[in-house]
């Protein structure tokens, strides 16, 4: 994997142990070949995802054929070599990362399908766009990469959060572009801003987490998985370097753990250092009490969780603006708890058509237009525990109350889900048993 590749060698570089330095050159090298150099092409200035995949045609899809957010996460990799380990690797190699950097940006730039919304890209854009202004000398980059991230600042303010929304993936992903503005920026503000959202979204993240059952309640807007501790968050992976393992929301690492690859992310974390602030940090090591959160994320949606001693769960409200398909990563309604296996437990609107789900103390109010499916994993789970007015899951029940006009159950492997159709309103009432 090309872009692992590069983070592993910015580890390399980090360690410098013996024959670190002429290991890390020739995976340095090895990447810049797969970089795409041909100007006037979509992908110009990206990456292949590994040196397999075949280049692009005349007609390529984007994600499918080409990832251009390879430019900044290798891009941003290359500058922190060069920024802390200058003299561990030669100068015809630094020469070729910087050129490789400008390619980058130049791609981007041509590409132009980059927002200040989608958060994770648009603060390592920020930070690369202004790293090559200043070691370029280019006046026009710097303006403008000035501006890019003054708009960045400017929607983060609108209500002190960003629009891509409580990801324990990608929030770790903003927490790196957020600590490249924090340490690298080129000027106080930028290096002032960054700080400031930085705090800002670990106390976010903090209000979400419930350290007992270590993981971050939902709404999520992306996420991968249900449950950080069976796999790799980057969220998880900024935890775990303030906590001790057997506390830090992060599963065994083995070659098949879920999302392994993310963590490789720690040496940039491990160089760059977590910023907590400390009544988040307070929240992050110790179970501070119940509370609900309530949080306005743009002026169509609001996330709100309930945070309990036993069960955590989340909803948002989006003015059914969006919705919930098979492959999206939203998932707008969640509950996770410790069921008696000692695994967590978890539901997830999985499908749903565009809708506004609301947490309150006593549970969850769905309201929509159509059909959903919630998908549940329970060590233990009966399906004939799952009736349409009640589950009766391990450790948890779960009243439900709706107008849905059907109601059926799937089995699949270690998961079964529960359809409602034709359904506008719905209501769960949460109780964890013993």
């Amino acid at each position: 994997m090309v872009r692992e590749s590069s983070w592993y060698a910015l580890g390399l570089l980090f360690r410098d142990g013996p024959g670190d330095r002429q290991r890390a050159a020739d995976i340095l090298d090895a990447i810049l070949k797969q970089q795409y150099l041909t100007p006037g092409v979509r992908w110009y200035g990206t990456y292949k995802r590994t040196p397999e995949e075949p280049d692009p045609s005349a007609n390529a899809v984007i994600w499918r054929a080409y990832d251009p957010n390879w430019r900044v996460f290798i891009g941003t990799t290359f500058a922190m070599i060069l920024i802390e380990y200058p003299e561990r690797i030669s100068a015809e190699l630094s020469h070729r990362m910087y050129e490789a950097i400008d390619r980058a940006i130049e791609g981007e730039i041509a590409e132009g399908r980059l927002v200040p919304s989608y958060t994770n890209i648009a603060l390592m854009y920020g930070s690369l766009w202004d790293f090559a202004a200043v070691h370029d000398g280019r006046a026009d980059w710097k303006k403008r990469s000035s501006a890019w991230n003054e708009s960045v600042y400017r929607l983060f303010k609108q209500h002190d959060t960003f629009s891509e929304y409580n990801s324990p993936t990608y929030c770790g992903v903003d927490l790196y572009g957020l600590a490249l503005w924090r340490d690298y920026g080129s000027t106080r503000r930028m290096r002032t801003i960054g700080s400031e959202m930085e705090a800002g979204l670990w106390r976010d993240l903090a209000d979400y987490y419930q350290p007992e059952l270590r993981n971050i309640s939902g709404p999520y807007d992306r996420a991968y998985g249900m449950d950080m501790e069976k796999y790799v968050s980057v969220v998880g992976v900024w935890m775990r370097t303030v906590l001790d393992a057997p506390v830090a929301p992060l599963p065994k690492i083995t070659p098949a753990t879920d999302h392994v690859a993310d963590v490789w992310f720690a040496p940039h974390l491990a160089i760059l250092g977590t910023s907590i602030p400390a009544d988040a940090m307070a929240k992050v090591k110790h179970f501070t009490g119940e509370h609900l959160v309530r949080k306005q994320i743009s002026d169509d949606r609001v996330a709100t969780a309930w945070i309990g001693n036993r069960v955590i769960f989340g909803g948002e409200s989006t003015r059914k603006t969006k919705d919930a398909g098979p492959t999206t990563q939203f998932h707008p309604a969640t509950i996770q708890w410790r069921a008696p296996s000692g695994e967590i437990g978890w539901v997830q609107l999985l499908e749903c058509p565009p809708v506004d789900a609301v947490a309150d103390k006593q549970g969850l109010a769905i309201s929509t237009n159509g059909s959903v499916r919630f998908r549940i994993y329970a060590k233990g789970t009966i399906p004939g525990g799952l009736q349409a007015k009640a589950w009766s899951l391990p450790g948890l029940n779960i009243a439900v109350s709706s107008d849905a006009k059907n109601f059926s159950i799937t089995e699949s492997g270690a998961t079964v889900d529960v359809i409602y159709s034709d359904i506008t309103q719905m209501r769960l009432e949460i109780h964890v048993s013993n």
